[in-house]
């Protein structure tokens, strides 16, 4: 409890708690849709487009979150109608697109303003990123995020598990997944500053991973995702400041204990019940 109010008394790990645990939730609750559609990668994907336009901002001084989110929305759309309309398959063009937007992100900044703090801070993450804009820009977007996906729970679930039934019964398929890769590009963008764009696609990933090897149905494995994703954030942020390593090094590697841990539990369970 004294290690959580020293923290407390900065101003910018409180403003890396109240956007890194919405981001994680977000992340956490669109990553078991992403991740029974095998789509996961997608994060992945995004996240070097997103390093693309925020290389390009800070080259040019334009406010970073304002050119990346319209950019990374955009790419996201088009990742879907490629793979919708069979002109790629999803992995490849996500691949393509990753590296493509990777190159002019590194070419862009060795031709003006070099490696410099900011630029690093989007590849690998830092929770002293985050200013007082960019915090009240990320809690309005997250909410909106969240209110969208709770709203519109019963369509998401049911384009994740069948689309041509979905689509039978009048539910607007294409609208519906457009809309899981806009708030998905939304979420990368903002959990870039502190997970960085070589660590943000675990958010998507690993609470999903983790909950999935004992939840079977979706509602669970939604809601124990969401609380997987927030303790491991929380536990995340401790690690790093008690120990002075990186945060979104630290975020991962709880995810990956936990996930680890998750694992185990399920081996004992099925010897369990294959003694029994």
């Amino acid at each position: 409890m004294e290690v959580i109010i020293q923290m407390m008394s900065y101003p910018f790990i409180t403003r890396a708690f109240i956007v890194g645990i919405l981001v994680s939730l977000c992340a956490a609750l669109l990553g078991v849709s992403l991740v029974l559609k095998q789509y996961s990668m997608i994060g992945d994907g995004l996240s070097h487009v997103s390093y693309g336009a925020l290389s390009i901002a800070v080259a040019f001084g334009i406010v970073p979150l304002k050119l990346s989110i319209p950019v990374v929305i955009a790419a996201a759309v088009i990742l879907l109608r490629m793979n919708e309309n069979g002109v790629m398959k999803s992995d490849a063009a996500i691949a393509a697109m990753s590296a493509s937007a990777l190159a002019i992100g590194v070419t862009v900044t060795s031709f003006t303003t070099g490696m410099t703090t900011d630029v690093c801070s989007y590849m690998f993450g830092s929770i002293l990123a985050m200013s007082q804009e960019d915090v009240v820009l990320s809690v309005i977007l997250s909410a909106a995020v969240l209110i969208l996906f709770v709203f519109c729970y019963h369509n998401i679930f049911a384009v994740t598990f069948d689309e041509s039934f979905s689509r039978a019964t009048g539910v607007k398929v294409s609208f519906y997944n457009t809309m899981i890769s806009v708030l998905t590009a939304v979420t990368i963008v903002l959990g870039m500053q502190m997970m960085g764009a070589m660590l943000i696609s675990s958010l998507v990933i690993f609470p999903a991973l983790s909950s999935m090897q004992l939840f079977k149905s979706f509602k669970s494995v939604m809601v124990s995702s969401g609380i997987l994703a927030t303790v491991c954030f929380c536990a995340g942020i401790m690690v790093s400041y008690i120990y002075s390593v990186p945060a979104g090094a630290s975020v991962v590697l709880v995810n990956l204990f936990v996930f680890m841990a998750f694992m185990i539990v399920k081996k004992l369970l099925l010897l369990q019940n294959r003694d029994i």
